[in-house]
């Protein structure tokens, strides 16, 4: 399966366990679909195949291509990940097919950091998306503006809310849970999409291991 493909269904919906009010989680759209072309309009560049894999971005109960948000009460493990100055630990994760894992993540760092689970090509987005998000005042290097993330910010769009199941936005100090089932082979990688954090370094591979 190429990068490409694996966008098909990278629209993701709500519903991150937040451990902290300070936690948001990343990558969703506040005003419904407005900033679709981050992920949805990639997903159409893709292939013209599976366009309804992605269910209707809400929860709808459709697996997507890197998974989908996890069931609490099916969770097979935990995983405990902390992010630092611009690292993770572990540094990589292995997982099973349909194995559903509860992250419960922590910012040791002194700066704003992210745990998003996704494809290279789906973090490649998000980073321009993040980016905007910064130049519009909604994230500093060491914190999130909730008045500025619920503002206009031009042509009656909203920007992201950062409320979606596969990802944190953490500041430091925060903690907060993602619940994720991994219910296809995929290549994945979690990340930091904070401006310049990925390209430092800040993320790691999901290998899948075979067995039960």
């Amino acid at each position: 399966m190429t990068i490409k493909t694996t966008l098909l269904a990278a629209l993701l919906g709500s519903g991150v366990a937040l451990g902290s009010g300070a936690v948001l989680a990343a990558g969703s759209h506040s005003s419904g679909h407005d900033m679709k072309k981050g992920h949805g309009e990639m997903m159409k560049k893709g292939s013209g195949k599976k366009d309804n894999d992605h269910g209707d971005g809400h929860g709808g109960g459709h697996a997507m291509a890197i998974g989908e948000k996890g069931d609490p009460a099916k969770v097979d493990r935990t995983i405990t990940i902390t992010m630092s100055d611009n690292f993770f630990e572990p540094e990589e994760i292995d997982v099973k097919e349909g194995e559903t894992i509860r992250f419960v993540i922590s910012n040791k760092g002194e700066f704003l950091h992210e745990f998003n689970i996704g494809t290279a090509a789906m973090h490649a987005a998000h980073q321009k998306e993040m980016a905007k998000m910064a130049e519009h005042g909604m994230i500093t290097p060491t914190g999130i503006d909730h008045k500025k993330m619920k503002m206009d910010h031009g042509g009656g769009k909203m920007m992201m809310a950062h409320d979606d199941p596969n990802s944190a936005l953490l500041e430091p100090g925060k903690t907060a849970e993602v619940i994720w089932r991994f219910s296809k082979n995929t290549e994945l990688e979690f990340a930091c999409n904070v401006p310049g954090h990925y390209d430092a370094g800040m993320m790691g591979e999901i290998k899948f291991k075979h067995g039960h």
